[in-house]
């Protein structure tokens, strides 16, 4: 019993056509390892540098302990001065990250240091460029971004450990109801198939970015992350052009967001014991009847 996980399409660079063509139009991952070559950014988002620009800033941590009913989604774990977190992942294995940060709202000058890939693709989001930090041993849960965006993730200053899947698979997956994430008690690098069975067989895809790698998720992909080295990445998001998936954005927003929100204020502990059971239910009835 396993995954059925494949490498992702590796390429130096790549032509907007054949982007647009063959994983763009076809929701298909890529890695662009040169994407960045031209960047400042490279070679000059050092955690030195970080530490020089943000290190006073106060940040939210979190770590990889399930998610607490009675609290908001991505609710911190502990609190930290930037440049202090910034030594600690330097100097030893942490579960604790950084989660969505945008250290260019902080310091605008920032943006000189990238370019967004507009050639590529359109409906960049320019003002949310968010940034993930992570120790040694952290871990980013099963999920998909509720807004729905394409994302160009890159990765600086180490190793990460990518499992992703196709939206297709969400309740194979043990997605839980009204969220956009999947059930917390198995792991996705090594699950139990004998307790959690509706995973086996779901195919997949793997990969390890190192510093400078840049990978492209289009939307509604499932997204499972470890920091192998303690390092940080940099997501760029952009609309997908459909008018569809623009209304299935706002539409997950709200669902996702503003509606679950309020169950989960009301009911608590009742509403997250409730789901659990219905994401295990619903996945085991789509495993038995050989469905997504």
């Amino acid at each position: 019993m396993s995954f059925n996980l494949k490498p992702v399409d590796t390429v130096e660079s790549i032509t907007p056509e054949d982007f647009k063509k063959n994983y763009l139009k076809k929701k298909r991952p890529l890695v662009i390892k040169g994407l960045t070559k031209d960047w400042p950014a490279r070679e000059k988002w050092t955690t030195e540098y970080l530490k020089e620009i943000g290190g006073d800033l106060e940040v939210p941590l979190y770590d990889n302990s399930k998610a607490d009913p009675s609290k908001p989604i991505n609710a911190a774990t502990a609190h930290m001065k930037f440049g202090d977190y910034l030594d600690l992942i330097k100097r030893e294995p942490t579960e604790l990250r950084i989660f969505f940060f945008n250290l260019f709202k902080k310091v605008p000058s920032l943006i000189n240091d990238i370019k967004i890939p507009k050639d590529l693709m359109g409906g960049f989001i320019e003002s949310m460029p968010a940034m993930f930090f992570g120790g040694s041993n952290s871990v980013t849960f099963l999920h998909y971004d509720i807004d729905l965006p394409h994302i160009f993730h890159t990765h600086f200053g180490g190793r990460k450990h990518i499992i992703l899947f196709d939206y297709k698979w969400k309740k194979r997956l043990y997605c839980l109801p009204n969220a956009t994430y999947a059930l917390e008690d198995y792991k996705v690098d090594n699950p139990d198939f004998e307790k959690f069975p509706s995973l086996n067989g779901i195919e997949g895809y793997e990969v390890y970015l190192e510093h400078g790698d840049t990978l492209f998720m289009p939307t509604g992909m499932w997204h499972w992350m470890k920091y192998v080295d303690g390092s940080f990445s940099l997501s760029l998001r952009a609309w997908d052009q459909s008018i569809s998936r623009k209304v299935a954005s706002v539409w997950s927003l709200f669902r996702h967001g503003a509606v679950d929100s309020l169950i989960k204020m009301a009911f608590k502990e009742k509403y997250a014991n409730w789901r659990e059971k219905k994401a295990i239910k619903r996945a085991e009835n789509a495993y038995a009847k050989g469905k997504l």
